[in-house]
């Protein structure tokens, strides 16, 4: 038996969950998610509690039960709480603007690169102008945001300069060292 899935999923006073055959809807104080679940599963909303049953124990099945419940959870707490990711910019002259819902940012390259948030996306920029926030509900989203301003510039492997995420250690390599390895002779 799954164990995540099986645990069930307290809800909110302020959130409800409704049913339409195999959509999901979930609405809270921050907005609204829908999901198509699988046929396999079913959802039961009891007192404020979610559980997720499945149907049999085929190996689809026992797959999309924690991937279901799991889901779930993160649209719960999307609408209550939100989620957001940290990016931050290190390199000399590496900075961010942010103009109206835009950004704006100065990578090292010869041109700006603006970028235009999804819907249900919002950007906030640090005073040092560089450091990044994306904030949502919807955590698949705000991830895939993220990774797509990162992959702007990806830190490199060198001097560790580029688009990072927050608290992210990357690994430096030492470089060439010419004689010290032992050149010829």
């Amino acid at each position: 038996m799954s164990r995540i899935g099986q645990m069930p999923i307290t809800v909110p006073s302020n959130v409800t969950v409704e049913m339409n055959g195999q959509e999901i809807s979930v609405k809270g104080p921050k907005g609204e998610l829908k999901r198509t679940i699988s046929p396999r599963l079913n959802v039961e909303v009891e007192n404020g509690v979610l559980t997720i049953k499945r149907s049999n124990d085929e190996r689809e099945s026992r797959a999309m039960h924690g991937l279901t419940r799991t889901l779930i959870d993160n649209m719960v707490t999307g609408v209550t709480n939100g989620f957001q990711k940290k990016l931050e910019l290190v390199g000399v002259g590496f900075r961010v603007d942010k103009e109206k819902d835009n950004i704006v940012l100065k990578l090292g390259y010869t041109h700006s690169i603006t970028v235009t948030p999804r819907p249900g996306i919002s950007f906030e920029v640090d005073s040092k102008n560089t450091g990044i926030t994306v904030n949502g509900i919807d955590k698949e989203v705000v991830g895939q945001t993220a990774a797509e301003i990162r992959r702007l510039r990806v830190p490199d492997h060198y001097k560790g300069k580029g688009v990072r995420y927050e608290g992210e250690v990357i690994k430096l390599k030492a470089g060439k060292s010419g004689k010290a390895v032992g050149g010829k002779k």
